[in-house]
């Protein structure tokens, strides 16, 4: 038995390796069950030991080892809730990239059906398909933004194997970085930062209204904005399907681009977390070198580079808010970016409007694409579910979540559409939304 959660290791993807390791981890968990509430994953789990008068977590057969897998969406909640992580305990116990690990050992032996291969495939290859979708946006949209559950809908589940059942976010007619190369720079009066923008999938393709916002907000406080150029997917759907191979060819194209933009003098901005997690974690992990370790020192999530600079001596945000104002904003935290341990800046930063912030602290059962795959539906739905219930509950005036698949989600569940905290701040400064064209 191999404690490794490096995907260089020989014993990586060894089956009888990971299989004992898997035991261990399941045994410890069994024990603890801190981690009973985060997802299904556990007391799928818990019931499957709780079978055996021994309480023995060796004899759970592979079938159930993969199930307990299966129900795994990477939200990463376990690890920072588990007293027995690598950096606390001599148990070295990380969930998340245990399962990381099993999924690549699964498609590294031929365990992974020629069906779940082409949806990782298809929802793999987000840059292609945004390409074309965005330039058969209206097409595109009508196939998606079909009825959930329509035949139109079926359809696309039997041959891409998205989910019939879900709400999907549809594309938008003109890309973020189109819109970025077109507008007119402004001119600072007093620069207090210089950034480049990795966009991110969601930015890029499907929201790239927070795009916009975002370089309005940094410009009006002095923050200079650049795109990393050759960005492209952060590769997070190959990783969270086990694809190693994939995600690390991405990993690597993608810390080239994001070196040389910080050499020129820039920090890089993500507005999306699970790509925020990815850029500071996960290519650290997979890429490694000092290439990897500059990009993870100067990646910051949206909101916290803003309050770094609200916080820092010499620098401060305008703070004079002549806008559209919610006197309460119920606010999603999203997992992966409670993951980054960073504390809640865009809660503190929403609150700088005057605004009356309620926490919803609920997992929206999406992270990355789990959610939207075909067959998750029984454990993604409830989740999100539990997550409508309190925003139903907390009747704020605005929903606000960084994540724009989760806030999906949200709109699928309530019928509310959540904004972005960077919208929620350009609406606040009155700064006016782009026409969608």
């Amino acid at each position: 038995m191999t404690i490794t959660y490096d995907p260089k290791h020989p014993k990586y993807t060894d089956e009888a390796d990971v299989r004992e390791e898997l035991t261990r981890v399941y045994d410890l968990c069994h024990g603890c069950r801190l981690c009973f509430k985060f997802c299904s994953s556990f007391p799928t789990l818990f019931s499957y030991v709780d079978q055996h008068e021994s309480q023995d977590a060796g004899l759970l057969t592979p079938e159930q080892q993969d199930q307990v897998a299966n129900e795994c969406f990477q939200c990463k909640l376990c690890y920072v809730n588990c007293p027995y992580i690598p950096e606390l305990h001599e148990w070295q116990l990380d969930f998340p990239r245990l399962m990381l690990r099993h999924d690549a050992m699964r498609r590294a032996n031929g365990q992974v059906t020629v069906r779940k291969r082409i949806t990782d495939t298809v929802m793999g290859h987000t840059d292609f398909f945004g390409a074309v979708a965005t330039k058969t946006a209206a097409v595109t949209n009508v196939v998606i933004g079909a009825k959930p559950g329509s035949f139109m809908r079926k359809a696309v589940e039997k041959t891409a194997g998205v989910s019939s059942v879900r709400l999907l976010p549809p594309y938008a007619k003109v890309r973020f970085s189109t819109w970025f190369k077109k507008r007119t720079k402004p001119v600072l009066s007093k620069k207090q930062g210089q950034v480049a923008v990795f966009p991110t999938c969601l930015v890029e393709y499907q929201q790239p209204g927070i795009g916009q916002d975002l370089v309005k907000v940094y410009e009006r406080n002095g923050v200079e904005c650049s795109l990393v150029e050759g960005a492209g997917c952060c590769g997070a759907p190959y990783l969270h399907s086990g694809d190693v191979d994939a995600f690390t060819k991405t990993a690597v194209k993608q810390v080239k681009v994001l070196a040389d933009a910080v050499r020129a003098g820039n920090d890089i901005v993500v507005p999306q977390p699970t790509c925020g997690y990815v850029l500071k974690k996960d290519y650290v992990d997979y890429v490694g070198g000092p290439d990897a370790e500059l990009v993870a020192a100067h990646t910051f999530d949206s909101s916290e580079y803003l309050m770094n600079l609200h916080k820092a001596e010499g620098t401060e945000l305008d703070t004079e808010f002549t806008g559209e104002i919610a006197e309460t904003i119920s606010y999603h935290i999203p997992c992966h970016l409670k993951a980054q341990n960073i504390g809640l800046r865009s809660r503190d930063l929403m609150k700088l409007t005057g605004a009356k912030i309620k926490l919803i602290d609920q997992c929206s059962g999406i992270d990355g694409m789990w959610g939207f795959k075909a067959g998750n539906e029984e454990f993604a739905v409830p989740i999100a579910k539990k997550l409508a219930d309190k925003l139903e509950s907390a009747d704020s005036q605005v929903v606000a979540g960084d994540c724009h698949l989760a806030n999906t989600a949200i709109n699928e569940q309530t019928g509310k559409a959540a904004q972005h905290p960077l919208q929620v701040v350009a609406r606040a400064y009155g700064i006016a939304e782009e026409p969608s064209k």
